[in-house]
């Protein structure tokens, strides 16, 4: 076991006591009502932190005020928002093993036998992010592949979209996974020598159809004997079989990975995320860290399907909790899986794969009843969609929810990354908030090209085309999928271009919005999107005081200067909860027994 710390000492930092507060001399911006930027040099903030009066220049000061900061002339600008994040899976991810920035399955590999050999004591060897498109395998990693590194007890890594994972030897027998096991429904066990190359997927509403693009020269990973043999790889609901055999956090542990997870929010700067997929342990974690006074980044809740729905909210939306730090908006549904896995649902094959459509995780009819079950009782809805025929289908069934359920719904698409052009008009006809992710499209234009081939992709992360014909956006990271990095993600928007500067000129460069657009996306709009508007999301009076002080303007830099931001200092509520010159204190290394929490992502 590890050396636990109580969340309270993890997540101290020195802020005075609520009381007013004059923040002065500042270089401040934030958007106004019509979403133009409006500059300002002060605010004042009352003992209940929030605002009370926002001073432009030559405003008269209050004579006398409990504290005093002087902003020494720095950048001030609203608390950025983060509409679809996974918190307790970044807060895990960050304490287990990581595998994101392997570009090699050999380098993996030493990771993997370093990682467990300084961890004798645990059970299971768990991580997350590998990326067989980064590898250049032609195929994904299997098994065998893990037992040659670690023989000795079960391992289980997430792919890095959490929509598939990786198992050894050991961790499937554990599960009891063997040839004999079938596919559940949503999801598919990769099987060696029928579907290295690519996953076996299956066209919307059909069952899974096991397939390789022609010509594709298959690599087999074993011995003709195993052929059909589970090759490690369970794409979507198939990733149960393993998981349910993987020791569940403690709720300590749970509290020491949502500290970590706050800790990584606040030194990017973002003020407020939405939780996609709390279960009824992750809202009781958040509940204890709101009871303890350790909850310092505001929480919009989404629970993870309708049971923990029903567990969580009982008769409906939880009411905003802990001066508006923590709510249950609704629920969080899935249409299809995720483009990198092929498991994206397509109304076209896959260009790269001819006989794969991809996978619907819900089939129409028991999407509809879900979705209906929670309309029923206002819980907002979320359903993550990625490929073109699940978007389209997620839009129809809102548009027949919209038959019977009227009011201020705010239902929403999490990533609609791939879009058939005749349906972005949808969005804005039934008022569809499009929760999207702008470093998705610089991570995935390369497999997206390859996915769907040079002329499917007018439709592809199409962020402006949403905003053209009155849609509305809200971004976020998928986080751990991506950083929780809004500036990556904001120099993304305006650019479409990676940190490389590729390719020049932007991809398909008529989808960049304006810095204003960009700024509303993980300001205002991400605040609406998780009604938190008129709550926070502004720097102007009555709202919260959640506003970041920066070493440059994001409205005026050049984009790599945008992607290059410091944040300097991070306040919610009118305290101080982040300083560049005051680290915070280390984090206790993980329990043996935690277990990443699954994320969706690309």
């Amino acid at each position: 076991m590890f050396r636990f710390l109580a969340a309270a000492a993890v997540l101290a930092i020195a802020a005075p006591a609520l009381a007013d507060t004059l923040v002065d001399n500042v270089d401040g911006l934030t958007l106004d009502e019509k979403g133009q930027v409006e500059r300002f040099n002060g605010l004042l903030i009352g003992e209940d932190g929030r605002i009370v009066q926002v001073f432009h220049r030559g405003d008269k000061r209050p004579a006398k005020v409990d504290y005093m900061v002087d902003g020494k002339g720095r950048v001030l600008m609203p608390g950025m928002i983060d509409a679809h994040a996974h918190i307790m899976g970044l807060g895990f991810g960050a304490l287990t093993l990581d595998l994101s920035e392997t570009t090699s399955l050999a380098q993996a590999q030493q990771l993997i036998a370093a990682y467990a050999a300084a961890h004798p004591d645990r059970p299971w060897i768990l991580g997350r992010g590998w990326n067989q498109e980064l590898w250049k395998l032609g195929r994904f990693p299997t098994a065998a592949e893990l037992d040659a590194v670690v023989g000795d007890r079960p391992v289980w890594l997430e792919r890095v979209d959490g929509h598939a994972g990786w198992a050894n030897s050991r961790a499937m027998a554990a599960a009891g996974v063997t040839a004999g096991s079938k596919d559940p429904a949503g999801g598919q066990i990769i099987r060696l020598g029928l579907s290295a190359a690519a996953p076996a997927t299956a066209a919307p509403g059909k069952g899974p159809a096991l397939s390789a693009k022609p010509g594709t020269k298959i690599r087999p990973a074993a011995p003709t004997g195993n052929l059909g043999k589970p090759s490690g790889i369970f794409v979507d609901n198939a990733m149960n079989l393993i998981g349910a055999a993987v020791p569940p956090p403690r709720p300590e542990d749970r509290d020491v990975a949502l500290g970590k997870a706050q800790e990584i929010l606040l030194k990017y700067g973002v003020t407020a995320a939405a939780d996609m997929g709390s279960s009824i342990e992750d809202w009781q974690a958040f509940r204890r860290a709101g009871d303890t006074g350790a909850l310092r980044v505001r929480i919009m809740s989404y629970a993870a399907g309708i049971d923990n729905m029903a567990l969580i909210g009982g008769p409906g939306p939880s009411p905003w909790l802990y001066d508006d730090k923590l709510r249950l908006n609704g629920v969080k549904l899935y249409a299809d899986g995720a483009l990198g896995s092929r498991g994206a649902s397509l109304k076209l094959p896959y260009s790269d794969s001819p006989g794969a459509r991809g996978l619907r995780i819900t089939q129409d009819t028991a999407l509809k009843n879900m979705m209906s079950r929670a309309a029923f009782d206002h819980f907002q809805i979320a359903v993550h969609a990625i490929g073109d025929e699940a978007n389209a289908a997620v839009l129809s069934a809102y548009e027949e929810l919209a038959q019977t359920y009227k009011g201020d719904r705010r239902w929403r698409i999490e990533h609609a990354q791939i879009l058939d052009p005749t349906d972005i008009p949808r969005f804005a006809k039934g008022n569809i908030i499009a929760s999207m992710q702008p470093v998705h499209e610089t991570s995935d234009r390369l497999m997206a090209e390859a996915r769907l081939g040079p002329n499917r992709l007018s439709g592809a992360y199409a962020w402006n085309s949403i905003l053209k014909t009155g849609g509305r956006l809200a971004f976020g990271s998928d986080a751990p999928v991506e950083l929780p990095d809004p500036w990556a993600g904001f120099a993304a928007a305006i650019t479409r271009q990676g940190p490389d500067g590729e390719p020049q000129g932007g991809w398909q460069p008529q989808e960049r919005i304006t810095r204003e657009q960009a700024l509303a996306g993980y300001t205002t709009g991400a605040a609406y999107a998780g009604f938190g508007d008129g709550h926070f999301g502004r720097l102007t009076r009555g709202q919260r005081a959640d506003f970041l002080l920066v070493d440059r303007d994001p409205m005026l830099a050049s984009p790599a200067d945008v992607r290059a931001t410091k944040v300097l200092q991070t306040w919610v509520g009118g305290q101080l909860m982040y300083d560049a010159a005051k680290p915070p204190a280390p984090v206790a290394e993980p329990a043996a027994r935690e277990r990443p929490v699954a994320t969706d992502g690309r």
